[in-house]
């Protein structure tokens, strides 16, 4: 069976400056990966090639078998049309540090304008869909709400059922809770935590380790654009072989 996501040898540069020097990973279909590291690891870069909003120049990436960003044609790689990259990119759920909301719409439009109006689902149909999954992550009750109404983590939690609406096949995860206060954090990780107990793929960059262990079936360090270690969780936290993850996480883990 192709893993769900596949990440074949990634390279991306910004100018002279080299992000990710050929990262390779694959994801089988249910499979939680937690990515941890620096910051200017790499880490957020490697999430964005993934679904293309940021163009490797060198690399190739495959959701479910299937190119994303580009074709194969003669042998040669070629880009994809927008069109062909805004189909592919739908099935890509994907959850930003910051909410990007639509402020002038409520919460429930805000999880129901991408089946409504990407997918051609009749609107009636996209506000039932909407208010399912509000109910989902804890926020049927705020429906009507517009944002600024919203906590940040009430925000963040919509968002992450927007993301569901769209039925994608993974969930990309950028540090989804480091933008909040501390206290809300909880209420964000407790829906991250249902979503993966239901089986869904997912690729989680987070600061938040106790969750990476407890969640994770597998976490990936990433140091200066590469995949220094990747293991299962009771290994990478207790027994980590390299030197580099050991410093990290003696760092980040005492303070």
């Amino acid at each position: 069976m192709a893993p769900m996501v596949s990440v074949v040898d990634l390279h991306k540069r910004y100018g002279d400056h080299e992000v990710l020097k050929g990262v390779s990973l694959d994801v089988a279909a249910g499979e939680k990966v937690a990515i941890i590291g620096p910051s200017g690891a790499g880490k957020s870069t490697l999430l964005r090639c993934i679904n293309y909003l940021e163009r490797p120049q060198q690399g190739h990436v495959y959701l479910d078998g299937e190119l994303v960003g580009e074709r194969c044609r003669n042998g040669s790689f070629q880009p994809m049309s927008e069109r062909e990259l805004a189909r592919i990119r739908a099935e890509i759920g994907m959850v930003f540090q910051r909410f990007n909301l639509f402020p002038h719409l409520t919460a429930l439009e805000n999880v129901a304008i991408g089946p409504y109006r990407v997918l051609g689902r009749p609107k009636a149909e996209a506000e039932r869909l909407a208010l399912a999954l509000l109910e989902k992550v804890g926020l049927g009750a705020k429906a009507h709400a517009f944002p600024e109404k919203l906590s940040g983590g009430q925000q963040q939690r919509v968002a992450i059922a927007r993301a569901l609406a769209m039925r994608p096949k993974v969930m990309l995860f950028d540090e989804a809770t480091s933008a909040l206060d501390p206290e809300l954090i909880g209420e964000v990780l407790q829906v991250m935590r249902q979503l993966a107990a239901e089986g869904m793929t997912m690729l989680i960059v987070t600061h938040e380790m106790q969750f990476a262990e407890d969640v994770a079936d597998r976490v990936i360090f990433m140091d200066d654009g590469m995949i220094v270690e990747a293991g299962e969780p009771h290994i990478m936290f207790r027994a980590p072989l390299q030197e580099r993850t050991r410093s990290f996480l003696r760092t980040v883990l005492e303070r």
